[in-house]
C-alpha cells in the first residue's frame, strides 16, 4: 500500500515539474524595435502592435523610452480614453520601464507629457488567465532580442522533490535495502 501512494505522488510530482517547466511569462517589448514614442503620423502604431499577440497574467511590458521625454502610467480605461493623467494607477518616470500584468482585464497605458497621449502614445491590452506553453517552433512570446531567462527555482524545486520521491519509492520497494 505504502509502495502505491509514494508511485502516485512521484508520479504526480514529476507530472507537475513538467508543467512549470514548459509555463512562462512572456516579455514583450512595447512597439518592438520603434519603444514608446509619440507615434508621428501612426496613431494607431500601439494599437495596431497588439494585434497577433496573447497576454496572459504574468507577462511583462518594456516600455523603452528615454528618461525626461516621455513616461508610462497605468490608467482607467476612462482616463485612456480622455488622455487623462489626473488619477494614474501607477507610473513609471525612468525608462525603460517594466510592468508586470498581474491580473486579467483590460489594461490601459498612457504617456503623461504634453500632448503625447492625444498624439497616440497610449497602450491598451486584454490580458486573460491561463498557462502559457512552449511557442511553436519558429515563433517567440519574448519580444525584446534577448534569450529567455533560465528554468525558475520553483520548477527546479519541484524536479528535487521529484527524484527524493522517486529515491523513496525504490528504497521501500527494495525492502529497505541499502545498496554499497
Amino acid at each position: 500500500m505504502a509502495m502505491k501512494i509514494v508511485s502516485m505522488t512521484a508520479t504526480l510530482v514529476v507530472l507537475a515539474s513538467n508543467v512549470l517547466q514548459i509555463t512562462y511569462a512572456g516579455t514583450y517589448t512595447v512597439g518592438d524595435t520603434i519603444g514608446w514614442i509619440i507615434p508621428t503620423g501612426y496613431t494607431e502604431l500601439y494599437h495596431n502592435w497588439t494585434d497577433n499577440k496573447n497576454f496572459l497574467v504574468g507577462d511583462i511590458l518594456v516600455f523603452k523610452f528615454t528618461t525626461g521625454e516621455h513616461d508610462v502610467a497605468k490608467v482607467t480605461e476612462a482616463a485612456y480614453n480622455a488622455c487623462s493623467s489626473a488619477n494614474t494607477i501607477l507610473t513609471r518616470s525612468t525608462g525603460p520601464a517594466r510592468i508586470t500584468l498581474n491580473s486579467i482585464g483590460d489594461h490601459h497605458f498612457i504617456c503623461t507629457f504634453a500632448d503625447h497621449c492625444a498624439e497616440g502614445q497610449k497602450l491598451s491590452v486584454e490580458v486573460r488567465n491561463g498557462p502559457r506553453t512552449a511557442p511553436v517552433p519558429g515563433t517567440s512570446h519574448n519580444t525584446t532580442g534577448t534569450p529567455p531567462p533560465p528554468p525558475s527555482s520553483a520548477s527546479s524545486l519541484v524536479a528535487t522533490i521529484s527524484l527524493v520521491f522517486m529515491s523513496m519509492g525504490i528504497q521501500i520497494a527494495g525492502g529497505g535495502r541499502h545498496f554499497a
